[in-house]
Formats: structure tokens, sequence, C-alpha cells
């Protein structure tokens, strides 16, 4: 049975997300629910439900869950992984919409390379903001979250890709606000600093 090309798209913008949080959690969810018949990937993709990518993968998140909590180190690990959650992402992106026509496809893997970029930088600076606190719990319990949230939108995605879509919507339009704010801030601070300076 032929996926209609609007799921398509709807799943690839919340995987692209979700692979923009915890690019490692999303293709071993994806390589799972693939091998355990729950979902048809497109036969570009079909190389995820191996045993070897989900294991590597798998690997990969455990590493990932353990240097992701701590403080400081995670704006270094988060600062690495710019170069390869996002490209990844849009790798998948465009491997999961072989099926349409190229220029589709080209704007589909452009698509899916910025959300990941957005998710990704949204996590960063959420980070950036929390590894400031001196108690680690928030640190901790920001990663959790970002972890359930990559599981939970790869999984809702292929059962829900409509939703799944809206929930990144919403979630993109919170860190556009945020990035809006924070720039606006930022601003301000110097401003003030510059005034302080030129007395």
């Amino acid at each position: 049975m032929k996926v209609p090309a609007n799921e398509i798209v709807a799943a690839v913008v919340a995987t692209s997300f979700a692979a923009g949080l915890n690019l490692y959690a999303t293709v071993a969810t994806l390589g799972l629910l693939a091998h355990l018949g729950v979902l048809a990937l497109p036969p570009a993709l079909e190389v995820l439900a191996s045993w070897w990518v989900i294991g590597a993968s798998g690997a990969l998140f455990a590493v990932e869950f353990f240097a992701d909590k701590i403080p400081a180190f995670d704006l270094i690990w988060n600062a690495l992984h710019t170069f390869i959650r996002v490209p990844v992402a849009a790798l998948l992106a465009y491997r999961a919409t072989a099926t349409l026509s190229p220029w589709e496809q080209l704007l589909v893997t452009a698509a899916g390379g910025a959300i990941a970029f957005a998710a990704h930088g949204g996590k960063t600076a959420a980070r950036t903001a929390v590894t400031a606190s001196p108690e680690p719990f928030s640190n901790a319990a920001l990663s959790l979250g970002e972890d359930g949230l990559a599981i939970f939108l790869t999984w809702f995605a292929t059962r829900h890709p409509y939703s799944a879509a809206a929930i990144v919507a919403v979630l993109l339009l919170i860190i556009l606000l945020l990035a809006r704010w924070v720039l606006r801030s930022l601003r301000a601070l110097f401003r003030g600093a510059e005034e302080v300076v030129a007395r």
C-alpha cells in the first residue's frame, strides 16, 4: 500500500525534529519499530531495520544518555553534534522522500535539515541557560525530557503523522518566540553596558 505524500512529509517533519533532539534515539526507534513489523520503512531506509544499525545507534544513544547529563560537558557534546544531527536528519528526509519528485524531495530535505537545526539550536540554548544553575538535577531532568520527547515523537509520527507534525509546529513556534526574547534581552544588556561605559 502506497503511503500518501502528505503523510510522508508530515512524518519527516516530526522525525527531523526528533533527530535534532537526539539522533541516535530517533534512528534506534525507527529501526526497532521496523524490525518488529510495526512500521513499514520506505525502501531507501530499510537499512535502519538491520540489527547492526539498531545496535550501533542504541550503543551511541547509551553514550549520549550519560554524556548529555553532565553539566558543561553537555554543551561541548551538543556543539559537536551540530555537525552530525543536522546533516543526518537531512539525509533521512532525503531517503524517506525517494518517491516524490526531485524538486519536492529537495524541498523536504532542506526543510528536514532546517527543522533539525531549529530543534538542536533550541536544545542547546536551553542547556546553556540551565547549565548556569548550581544544582545538577535540572540539567538531568531536561536531558531526560529531550530523550523522551525524541522517542515519543518518532513513534507518534509512525501512528499519527499529521498530529505529530502539528506538535512540532507548536514547538518550533515556541523556539522562535524564545529566540526573539533571548535576542532582545541580549541587545538590552549590551545597550546597558554601553551606557555604563559611556558615563
